[in-house]
């Protein structure tokens, strides 16, 4: 059974990927008149530091892991257990028109031979609001860089279930011992041999909400083994509010390796119902890839938007730029 710590949602373009030339091994190879020297002293210390970082998160990961499945049965974790792509980062992001908010997400999976397959554990750290109504990661507010001020950020944990791999349920509780429900519905069709359609229907309940529902629909055409383009569309209600939170994107998505992506993505959002329509619209371009060896992971974010607050006032401009860095274990 696997288990997924911090909740990652999202639709991403499904793209195969050519395989890449191995690179020569050069290891022992020194120019002329020239001894192979060993790596820098500083190269020794950031490579202990962020051995020492990966080695601590998954001794504490997997001592999290032992103990939760120990709750369920007395089959030894060493029978089948495992904690699986883990990642724990660190970001900032500032836009001109905000102040500047940095940021902490972990994530990783369990495998818990003491739960059934179809049950699983959550646990992670992430902001409330897009936690709760289940948004993609395209809208999320650290992929719009849109200031949070640390405030919504919150732990939270449950427990979920998942029925005929298209129906998935949580009951969980987030900062405060606030609990929430969700159930959500997700299906994919295959129109062509390039083009796929994707829907989700996520409905959820808690405290500051009540009841709401988050749609999501995209579609994505396959322009290459490398190259993708997407159009995805999310609107939110809640029964507090009664608005329809709406946004909506455009990218293309280039992945010339494993773990490497270039994202250019048109973003429009905004509430219905509210005396501006579009609120915020702009350009924002991403690069991921691996920093040093293939553990440690950089992304750069860097945005324009056109924001619009009250519809008496004019539209402004607001530049936008963000750092991810992630460390795997």
């Amino acid at each position: 059974m696997t288990c997924v710590l911090a909740i990652a949602t999202g639709f991403l373009p499904t793209i195969a990927l050519a395989e890449t030339t191995p690179t020569p091994d050069t290891a022992g190879i020194s120019p002329p008149n020239q001894d192979a020297s060993a790596p820098s002293k500083e190269t020794d210390v950031t490579d202990a530091a962020i051995e020492l970082t990966r080695k601590q998160a998954r001794s504490t990961m997997e001592w999290l892991a032992k103990g939760v499945d120990g709750w369920f049965g007395d089959i030894p974790f060493s029978q089948g257990g495992a904690v699986t792509d883990g990642e724990i980062g660190w970001n900032i992001f500032k836009r001109t028109d905000q102040d500047a908010t940095k940021g902490f997400r972990f994530t990783a999976r369990f495998r818990l031979p003491n739960l059934e397959s179809k049950k699983y554990i959550f646990v992670g750290r992430d902001d409330r609001q897009d936690v709760i109504t289940d948004r993609p990661d395209t809208f999320s507010r650290q992929q719009q860089l849109l200031r949070n001020g640390n405030t919504d950020n919150s732990f939270f944990a449950g427990v979920g279930a998942a029925f005929l791999d298209t129906i998935d349920t949580r009951l969980g509780v987030r900062g405060g011992l606030k609990p929430y429900a969700q159930a959500r519905y997700k299906t994919g069709w295959q129109l062509s041999e390039r083009d796929s359609a994707e829907f989700r229907e996520t409905l959820f309940i808690s405290a500051s909400d009540r009841l709401g529902s988050t749609t999501a629909a995209s579609v994505t055409h396959a322009q290459s083994a490398t190259l993708a383009y997407r159009w995805l569309n999310v609107a939110t209600a809640t029964q507090r509010s009664r608005d329809f939170a709406w946004s909506s994107s455009v990218g293309a998505y280039w992945i010339p390796q494993a773990r490497k992506q270039l994202a250019l993505e048109m973003i429009w959002s905004g509430v219905i119902g509210s005396d501006v329509t579009v609120a915020d619209y702009g350009l924002q371009t991403r690069w991921s890839q691996p920093v040093l060896h293939e553990q440690l992971i950089g992304e750069l974010i860097v945005g324009h938007f056109w924001p619009r607050s009250q519809g008496t006032e004019p539209r402004h401009r607001a530049w936008a730029i963000g750092t991810d860095i992630r460390i795997r274990f």
